[in-house]
């Protein structure tokens, strides 16, 4: 275990982003940070908020990952083979994400899943509009490609000179510096600068929620942010049947569905609310909440770009993911 005192605080701002659902949810978002020959990064399917509690960062050789990166070997697909297993006791795979952090120069990158960025990120005119709302940062704006190798290699296209800042159309944000702190300090003035107005939203129908899940292995949603996707005109009609960032896909699927014959993780019924399955994973509610976040930041009658069935094939089909799913929820 890495017991440098930088390695310690990076554990503790990554619990601190993994507890903000504006930031982070569920196991999505991962942190890392190059010492000594060795780049840690957050255990794929592990969750941010338990960075304190226990260990959830893997140690790859980072020479051999930069090498391989700068070849586009297929190896950085998962990255298994730049692990240092001397120093992996628990045998933790590395996040999807490794090879996008291996990518930055910098020692400390914090990728997370910020609902103020995805709202600007999957609009149409998305770096149009962004290209205001950071024109005081050295930024890059960076296409959608699927997380992993392929997006690392977008990276590598569209990376502008120096940059330390990455919006992440349909995916969310990411942030470098050499520092601990100055990382922190970064993503906040970031986050800062992309901050959306946050529209109203009825109230879920709690009474009806009981009646309708009664008898049934469905229960209401506990946080009132998940019950967004079927309250908010703009998120039923477009959230819930199309897909714009990666982890819905891969959590609440390609739909949710809107009528009570499913056997899906979720139900939303209109005007009413949102439904739970009673042996869905834990993920699930924190992902209709990001929905939900999300939808009521996106601006009325503005242009939204959603993921493409292929892009969405490749996401259900896509071993990474696959295992990530297989984890053992907390």
């Amino acid at each position: 275990m890495n017991t440098s005192v930088e390695f310690q605080a990076l554990r503790a701002l990554s619990a601190k982003l993994g507890s903000d659902p504006l930031l982070v949810q569920a196991a999505g978002g991962n942190t890392s940070i190059k010492q000594d020959g060795v780049m840690w990064i957050k255990a794929s399917g592990t969750w941010l908020m338990d960075a304190e509690k226990k260990d959830i960062f893997v140690p790859l050789n980072l020479e051999a990952l930069t090498k391989a990166l700068s070849e586009n070997s297929p190896d950085c697909e998962s990255c298994l083979p730049f692990v240092r297993q001397d120093l992996n006791a628990l045998g933790l795979r590395p996040s999807i994400e490794t090879s996008v952090h291996g990518r930055m120069p910098q020692r400390v990158v914090l990728h997370v899943h910020c609902v103020n960025t995805i709202a600007w990120a999957i609009r149409e005119d998305a770096e149009q509009q962004l290209s205001q709302k950071l024109s005081d940062f050295n930024w890059s704006f960076i296409p959608y490609a699927r997380p992993g190798l392929q997006l690392s290699q977008a990276i590598g296209e569209h990376l502008k000179p120096h940059s330390n800042v990455m919006v992440l159309e349909n995916h969310g944000l990411a942030v470098a510096a050499d520092t601990v702190s100055e990382a922190e300090n970064l993503l906040r003035a970031v986050v800062a600068n992309l901050i959306c107005p946050q529209r109203a939203c009825i109230p879920a129908d709690a009474a009806a929620l009981q009646e309708l899940s009664a008898g049934t292995h469905y229960e209401p949603a506990h946080h009132p942010m998940a019950h967004v996707p079927a309250l908010d005109k703009q998120a039923l009609e477009l959230g819930c049947v199309n897909v714009y960032y990666p982890d819905h896909v891969v959590f609440l699927g390609t739909q949710i569905p809107t009528d009570m014959d499913t056997n899906a993780p979720a139900i939303a019924v209109p005007g009413k609310g949102v439904l739970i399955h009673k042996q869905a994973k834990p993920s699930i509610e924190p992902m209709l909440r990001c929905l939900g976040d999300v939808f009521l930041r996106t601006a009325e009658n503005v242009s939204l770009k959603a993921l493409t069935a292929a892009e969405i094939d490749q996401l259900l089909n896509w071993d990474a993911e696959k295992y990530r799913q297989t984890l053992k929820q907390p």
